[in-house]
């Protein structure tokens, strides 16, 4: 009688699955990193008017996101067919814009807060008394670094 079984051919050895956690919570570490959060649903029409000279901002984290534009399909019913003014995710009033800015700011640290922009997000056909009446507010509460956002494209002037 032997002590020791012979091995028999054609068995493959088991899968060694030691491993298998780490790769898992690298791959879950790697897809938390990597994935970005929508900031905001835009609950407005937002199609951007054109523009030939465009340049990018440099530091985007720097930047306050003012939405203005006609509610969209599922929202005429309850705000109406006017431009509306949206602040993160909700419809605001004009005189929510101090606040609004007032809350970004406190988010922001001390020694960044001067170099702030605010961004005026603005649908091609909204009018531009509700853009007046924003930057009136902004004046207010002297927040006086404004950018107009646009889409690259080819604009032409029409003279009359």
């Amino acid at each position: 009688m032997s002590k020791f079984n012979k091995k028999k051919k054609g068995e493959l050895p088991a899968v060694n699955t030691a491993s298998l956690p780490d790769i898992v919570f690298m791959l879950l570490f790697f897809f938390m990193v990597a994935t970005v959060m929508r900031d905001n649903e835009l609950k407005i029409k937002n199609e951007l008017p054109a523009a030939n000279q465009v340049e990018k901002l440099d530091k985007k984290d720097l930047v306050m996101y003012i939405y203005l534009g006609k509610p969209n399909d599922g929202f005429k019913d309850q705000f109406g067919e006017e431009a509306r003014i949206q602040l993160n995710d909700k419809f605001a009033e004009v005189s929510d814009v101090p606040a609004f800015i007032y809350a970004e700011r406190e988010t922001k640290r001390e020694e960044l807060r001067p170099f702030l922009t605010t961004a005026l997000k603005v649908d091609k056909d909204a009018s531009m008394g509700i853009v007046g009446d924003v930057k009136q507010e902004l004046r207010k509460v002297n927040a006086l670094k404004i950018n107009y956002t646009t889409r690259i494209g080819d604009v032409s002037l029409n003279s009359n």
